[in-house]
């Protein structure tokens, strides 16, 4: 593993985002951390391994790196990376036994709720699905056998924002643990430990790599006890970061609060201009004013982010038709990249959830989620100005059809 040498108890985020995990190799100073592309280790001796390692499905250094320096970014004692966002629930489910209870978000990603409702359902693991954003909700749901309180915050795809520190209050009165997904704030703008969670997720595919070039996943925490136990189903399910996905998560981080700067910057532009126009029914952005958590966003966020979605007054043939005209926004699933994506969540990332449950939640069938990326802001606008005239256009010749 490489030397991280010590940075300062003061050093400011884009400074440990640089460094922490990531000092000169011992070996010879290489100043990026190395990619350690082997299965096995040499041991001291029979069961005695050499500063740890023995097998990569348990520990990898490139790997070690990577989760303590998102341990470090999200100002938790450990980290743990794995193949996928999924793959990193996977490990906080594997804790559960038939008649545990978990408290979610009604407003989740599609795969969450998949994985929760279509894999672990199937071995007793109950959940209730509540409207985080209302602590009222969430108490209400709490059972006595309730080991999570799961929540997105920001949510996706309606970017609603849960007050995390009432969450964590309302977890642990009732014995749980409060998990929060951190993929679409990032540790640049929300920490989620310092406001009392006990496990962070990360989809490591979206902000943290940043270049949509790898799949992964995270969970960080300050507890040991939990550490140890998912570190257990780290190695005995096996679902493990390739090193090569770890490195490139490294290189990632290293530009993560630049990146996210510009992010929310173009992301507040485009909101603005969305919030203007006649054919846009509404805007969820949590940098808006009429954004209903926007107290919560400016206490516990630093900058509202780079995800938005919004609603067309045609519905969902004006979605349809704005998200297939974009030319610089690419039409594609995910999010986080540098690259801008447009997408419609009921057809696409969110396709897995019965659209009774989904419009109960509040996702509308027509709902629009752009992840802004770092581009020149005014070709962003541009791109979505024409879009819109081609999708107002469009709605106009069916309503003439029609009639």
């Amino acid at each position: 593993m490489a030397d991280t040498h010590d940075l300062p108890d003061d050093a400011r985020f884009e400074t440990r985002a640089i460094h922490a995990g990531q000092g000169p190799d011992p070996h010879n100073g290489a100043g990026m951390t190395p990619v350690y592309l082997t299965s096995t280790y040499a041991q001291d001796a029979p069961a005695v391994p050499r500063q740890g390692y023995e097998y990569s499905r348990t520990t990898n250094p490139t790997r070690t790196a990577l989760e303590e320096n998102l341990a470090s970014l999200e100002g938790g004692a450990w980290g743990l990376c794995f193949a996928s966002g999924l793959a990193s629930t996977n490990a906080l489910m594997d804790r559960m036994n038939p008649g545990d209870h978990v408290v979610a978000g009604n407003d989740l990603y599609g795969g969450t709720y998949r994985i929760f409702t279509k894999v672990f359902e199937r071995f007793g693991v109950e959940y209730t699905f509540v409207d985080t954003s209302d602590p009222a909700k969430v108490r209400e749901a709490m059972r006595p056998n309730t080991r999570y309180v799961y929540v997105e915050t920001p949510s996706n795809p309606l970017l609603r924002l849960t007050d995390i520190a009432a969450m964590a209050e309302l977890a642990h009165a009732g014995g749980a643990q409060l998990v929060v997904d951190n993929t679409f704030a990032t540790p640049h703008l929300q920490r989620p430990l310092e406001h009392g969670a006990d496990i962070v997720l990360h989809s490591l595919s979206k902000y943290l790599g940043g270049h949509s070039d790898l799949i992964g996943g995270a969970l960080v925490g300050r507890d040991e006890a939990t550490r140890e136990e998912l570190a257990f189903f780290q190695n005995a399910v096996g679902g493990c970061l390739a090193p090569m996905d770890a490195f490139l998560v490294l290189r990632g981080t290293k530009t993560l609060g630049v990146r996210m700067d510009r992010h929310c910057e173009n992301a507040a532009a485009v909101a603005e201009y969305l919030s203007n126009h006649d054919a846009v029914e509404r805007v969820i952005y949590p940098g808006l004013p009429d954004h209903p958590q926007l107290m919560i966003a400016q206490r516990q966020m630093a900058k509202p982010g780079g995800m938005l979605s919004f609603e067309l007054n045609g519905g969902v043939e004006a979605a349809n038709a704005f998200a297939s005209a974009t030319r610089v926004f690419t039409l594609a699933e995910s999010l986080g990249g540098v690259e801008s994506l447009v997408e419609v969540p009921p057809s696409m990332t969110h396709a897995s959830i019965p659209p009774e449950v989904r419009r109960a939640a509040g996702l509308a069938d027509g709902l629009v989620r752009l992840s802004v990326g770092i581009e020149h802001v005014d070709d962003l606008v541009a791109d979505v100005e024409r879009a819109l005239s081609i999708a107002v256009g469009s709605q106009a010749q069916r309503a003439g059809a029609a009639s």
